[in-house]
């Protein structure tokens, strides 16, 4: 039997909260580092890693927004 498609409406929050998996290979001795840190810091490295790419893309998105 076919999946049924969920009719019901998301709010703007919960597209936003969606995730995606992704995968990134580290060396052992940098998620070592990684882990250990996260832990220290009492995050995790998936928010690490998603903040260092968010502070990433809005360099470059205003970077591309500077005159030439």
């Amino acid at each position: 039997m076919p999946k049924q498609k969920n009719n019901s409406k998301t709010s703007k929050s919960e597209k936003e909260d969606k995730k995606k998996n992704t995968s990134l290979r580290l060396s052992v001795k940098t998620l070592k580092a990684l882990k250990m840190q996260a832990i220290e810091d009492d995050t995790s490295v998936q928010k690490i890693i998603e903040d260092l790419v968010e502070t990433y893309l809005k360099k470059h998105r205003k970077d591309t927004n500077a005159p030439s």
